[in-house]
């Protein structure tokens, strides 16, 4: 009797098309709209406010950065912001991508996927000013931020137009492989890989697969959700140096039928990529303007309002409210709805009955230090009592309206019930502030930069002189080299 295994066709093909799509547009498409233009600098800037809050806010975080030997200083290499450390362009990609990304203030991005497009900056920057040091140290034309800022349009389109139809929650995927792929083909450009070479480095991507999102689901959340953007900024960073290396790539990585990420990690079904790669994510990005998880934005600002309301009412949250009633999208449902204990700031951060319960006893918008494991709202019994009489419900027309792009909101509906039977006017949000179609977002933005900036150098000359070059005109701005431009945030 013989077996029924039969041997695989070894026969060598051309790249699947979604990789040669993607490396196509980042080498080829010339970007034209002056929209697009303004809104990189401003998700640059705003990332790099980030890093330095995170600096200045988490010891967690700041336990994980710098040379992995201690004292380690690698010539021309990357500047880490905030810090004195100058490092190889791996480990300066994880320490930067994990500090955009730890306190969940940067920026986001809606879809059948969610994520954070201005993770792919963990590899762009570090990337780019590498090379910038690099030029400059043998007297040649250092990188400017021009191209830093190309790299990050493209990267925010790939993560995107991905994210818009392809749900890799749903498969027990992380939405950074997103991060790893879109940032491995803007950084292959940026490294000087040629068309062949990107396309190698991109099979790579996909063919290690994803790291699993269970660190950031009920009961394993943790902190990992922070630096997985890290983690996939330096592997993007790796695989690109491999390829213009001589590794070769994978072509038929993504469709291969017994082998390839289709039928082994996507339950047999290829991308849907709705729309052309273009510019139109940065252009649609939203801005974390406060520091709440996206879905939870609308949710977060109905509540202050509702706060207005009841204090103008000599109303007490802890002893007046019965119950809250939340109509929310599914998104929501699935990240930031969560009963029982919370044992971390990532638990905090995703949980959308902490971040009420903290807006309302606290009288105004949630911060960043208020998640954290020293803040007084983490143990206070008043935020466990109200989290337990808020209640989150899918609204079928709020889940559609996410996923409809003319409509482009998360909404967030409150209702409260007071212990003497009656209820309050229920609040609904639908476009919080930092969304891409509000007129306040990006002097809001702009603001959030500088008082990070503030908080880390504080009001003498570095701060001033980091807020000049911020408020540069576009051109000028694009134009200063990007060692520059890093060095102004060193420490």
């Amino acid at each position: 009797m013989s077996g029924t295994v039969q041997a695989d066709d070894n026969t060598r093909r051309s790249y699947d098309q979604a990789i040669t799509d993607v490396i196509t547009y980042v080498y080829h498409y010339q970007i034209e709209s002056s929209r697009a233009w303004t809104c990189a600098k401003v998700a640059l800037l705003d990332a790099v406010g980030c890093v330095l809050e995170t600096l200045d806010q988490s010891a967690e975080a700041c336990a994980m950065v710098g040379p992995v030997v201690v004292g380690t200083i690698v010539p021309n290499g990357f500047r880490l912001p905030g810090t004195p450390y100058q490092m190889d362009p791996l480990k300066g990609a994880f320490d930067l991508g994990s500090l955009i990304r730890y306190l969940d203030h940067n920026d986001a991005f809606p879809g059948a996927e969610w994520g954070h497009p201005s993770d792919n900056l963990g590899a762009i920057l570090t990337v780019a000013d590498w090379l910038s040091r690099e030029s400059s140290s043998r007297g040649e034309q250092p990188l400017t931020i021009r191209t830093v800022l190309i790299a990050l349009v493209k990267a925010y389109e790939i993560q995107g137009c991905f994210q818009i139809r392809n749900a890799f929650n749903k498969v027990g995927l992380d939405h950074t492989i997103l991060v790893k792929v879109a940032a491995t083909a803007v950084t292959s450009w940026l490294l000087g890989l040629s068309e062949n070479q990107a396309q190698a480095a991109l099979s790579q991507a996909w063919m290690d697969g994803g790291p699993l999102r269970a660190f950031r689901q009920s009961p394993n959340t943790g902190p990992r959700k922070g630096w997985a953007a890290g983690d996939a900024s330096m592997r993007a960073v790796h695989l690109s140096l491999l390829a213009k290396n001589g590794q070769p790539g994978a072509p038929t990585v993504l469709t291969n039928p017994r082998w390839g990420f289709y039928n082994n990690l996507f339950k047999g079904q290829e991308f849907e990529l709705p729309r052309p790669f273009q510019s139109w994510v940065i252009e649609n990005v939203f801005f974390k303007v406060h520091a709440v998880e996206g879905h939870g934005a609308s949710g977060v600002e109905a509540a202050e309002k509702i706060g207005q309301v009841m204090r103008a009412r000599n109303l007490d949250p802890d002893k007046d409210i019965a119950h809250i009633h939340v109509r929310t999208q599914q998104a929501a449902m699935i990240i930031i709805n969560k009963q029982g204990p919370l044992y971390n700031s990532a638990d905090r951060d995703h949980c959308m009955q902490y971040m009420i319960a903290v807006v309302l006893l606290k009288g105004s918008m949630i911060e960043t230090r208020d998640y954290q494991d020293d803040s007084p709202w983490a143990h206070d019994p008043r935020v466990e009592a109200l989290r337990k009489k808020i209640d989150l419900q899918e609204d079928l027309e709020f889940t559609a309206d996410y996923h409809n792009r003319e409509k482009g909101c998360a909404s967030n509906a409150l209702k409260v019930s007071l212990t003497d039977g009656s209820d309050l006017e229920e609040v609904l949000v639908e476009y919080p502030v930092g969304h891409p179609w509000r007129d306040d977002t990006i002097g809001l933005v702009k603001a959030k930069f500088e008082n990070s900036v503030k908080a880390t150098f504080g009001d003498g000359e570095q701060s001033h002189e980091i807020l000049r070059m911020a408020s540069l005109e576009e051109e000028a701005f694009a134009d200063t080299p990007v060692c520059e431009f890093m060095d102004r945030f060193a420490k």
